[in-house]
């Protein structure tokens, strides 16, 4: 397996601590607000790589946090006029409502920064006795200097760094890069003890704490947004290893590509902002998280309905393709003989596709190729020939196990699916006894509720409208 190691800049092959064990930290949002679009790429992104993992037989485990406390976490409680604490209760739930909609698998660990200052007390206490802070008057800092790497993660130069510094830089630093490990307290803000005084974390040594108390110093996988990478992903190489030696923290790096609307990023800036109960309210979650997969998770999504369109009409045609199989299941067609050669093939086919796309990077663009390949296949094969039950059955099983990652193939309610097949079953009889006026009517009874029916050869199939 090859992964493409945002740090080194290039696929590498993928190895792992301890054997067939993976542990990953992804960084999550800040809970000042519902969850948007970008937050859906990336929470989704990284779980079609942690299903992946569990469907080769790693045991995974999955860290995914919550930032709550930060400035926009503080300002926006005070423009609502409640604590940053129940700020963050009332929407860390919207979140995970949202997750959940869009079937992405719970974490392992979900640690929230607050329930972790204890640790990023004695992280910082650690990069004092190694000489990499200092004290201002607002803070304690960690002083880039110190760290002879700092910029090589992200692939920065530091010199131009220094001499692009914004001029509003705090003129007391050492150099304009060093950035707040611990901000002294401020009237009307959370504060917690320490051995500087009161005061709160800065955003940085959260997810450094996090990680070391759930995964330990040293760990395989570090992900997050592509934004990420620069400051933030990399002030937190510079103090992990700043306090716990240079081969410690994260061992390979990911990071999702943006989410862009006609061609520029996302964001309140631009007014080209869209949260997921907006795209929920439009279409089907599982419709969103098909359009996510459908781009490999290191390239930009273009945002836009045509976009969610096409995803809409490739998931039904998925969608159609497994009620057909599931016809066939039901009806248990021939006699019992074992598998077809061509159905073995047409999934062995489909199971090396799928595994040499994901290998390589967690390709699901070319995953997904090689499934619409094998229903062309399989379609093209039907018409001519039933599947057998067992036939049925050893192409369900399969795509099961290929569901067990993308999270898209199976998942309309089954009460509904039983529903609609016993009307689907019933208006079959009535067509055969020719009371089309009862056939006519479950048509358009189906039809009101976002349901059309399709009659072929081999029988009748419904989809959503």
């Amino acid at each position: 397996m090859k992964i493409h190691d945002s740090s080194k800049g290039e696929k590498v092959e993928f190895k792992t601590l301890e054997p067939m064990k993976v542990k990953m930290y992804v960084c999550g949002p800040t809970v000042y607000d519902l969850g948007h679009l970008g937050h859906g790429r990336s929470a989704v992104a990284f779980d079609v790589i942690r299903r992946y993992f569990i469907y080769k037989g790693y045991e995974v485990k999955f860290v995914f946090n919550y930032t709550d406390i930060d400035d926009k976490m503080i300002n926006r409680a005070a423009e609502e006029g409640c604590t940053v604490a129940e700020l963050a209760e009332r929407i860390i739930p919207e979140y995970e409502q949202d997750y959940g909609a869009l079937r992405v698998m719970v974490p392992d660990v979900l640690p929230k920064a607050t329930e972790h200052v204890e640790e990023m007390v004695e992280i910082v206490k650690k990069l004092e006795t190694a000489g990499h802070v200092y004290v201002l008057d607002d803070g304690v800092y960690f002083d880039v200097s110190t760290y002879e790497p700092y910029g090589e993660f992200s692939g920065q130069n530091l010199e131009e760094l220094q001499m692009g510094a914004r001029v509003d830089v705090k003129s007391e630093k050492r150099n304009p890069q060093d950035f707040v490990l611990w901000k002294f307290k401020k009237d009307g803000e959370p504060s917690w003890e320490s051995p500087w005084g009161e005061g709160r974390p800065g955003w940085h040594i959260e997810c450094s704490a996090m990680s070391f108390k759930h995964l330990g110093e040293k760990f395989d996988i570090h992900g997050g947004g592509l934004d990420l990478l620069f400051p933030h992903h990399e002030c937190e190489v510079a103090q992990s290893r700043g306090a716990f030696g240079s081969g410690a923290f994260a061992q390979n790096w990911m990071h999702n590509g943006f989410i862009n609307v006609d061609n520029e990023k996302m964001s309140k800036s631009l007014n080209n902002f869209f949260t997921l109960r907006d795209i929920f309210a439009k279409y089907d979650p599982v419709v969103v998280r098909f359009m996510l997969v459908q781009t490999h998770y290191r390239n930009p999504v273009n945002f836009s309905d045509v976009l969610l369109e096409q995803a809409k009409a490739g998931l039904e045609r998925l969608h159609g393709f497994v009620r057909m199989v599931k016809d066939f299941r039901k009806r248990n067609l021939g006699p019992g003989v074992g598998v077809l050669d061509e159905v073995f093939d047409a999934v062995s086919k489909l199971r090396t596709g799928f595994e040499g796309s994901m290998n390589e990077d967690f390709d699901t663009s070319g995953e997904l190729g090689a499934l619409f390949e094998f229903v062309k296949e399989v379609n093209t094969y039907v018409r001519e020939n039933d599947l057998t039950g067992e036939d049925a059955k050893f192409i369900l099983d399969y795509l099961k196990q290929i569901d067990g990652v993308l999270q898209v193939i199976f998942v309309e309610e089954e009460e509904v699916d039983e529903e609609v097949e016993a009307l689907i079953a019933e208006r079959n009889k009535a067509r055969e006894e020719k009371n089309f006026a009862r056939s006519d009517e479950i048509r358009d009874q189906l039809k009101e509720r976002g349901i059309v029916l399709e009659d072929g050869p081999n029988g009748t199939t419904w989809k959503r409208a």
